[in-house]
């Protein structure tokens, strides 16, 4: 089972890889001290993106299951499959 960091700024989403609390840390002190830049990581490669965060700024922090349950069926309740395709994709 997988989890990723979701990071929502003023309505946008960025979602992140572990660890991110050293990145919770830099956020905070950014708004604490009355707003500065921090630099957020892309999930997979790349330089990120600099998002000033000041005090006011609607954050929110999520952690989403991406993984799947290795002993989920595929079937529903009435046994019949839940896949969309022929393929199973």
């Amino acid at each position: 089972m997988a989890n990723v960091n979701r990071l929502t700024v003023d309505g946008r989403d960025y979602f992140l890889p572990d660890p991110v609390t050293d990145l919770k840390h830099e956020i905070l002190v950014a708004i604490q001290s009355g707003g500065g830049y921090v630099n957020i990581p892309p999930l997979r490669g790349g330089p990120g993106i600099d998002i000033l965060f000041s005090p006011g700024l609607g954050v929110t922090w999520s952690q989403i299951d991406v993984g799947g349950d290795n002993e989920a069926s595929d079937s529903d309740a009435d046994g019949s499959s839940s896949q969309d395709d022929q393929y199973g994709i």
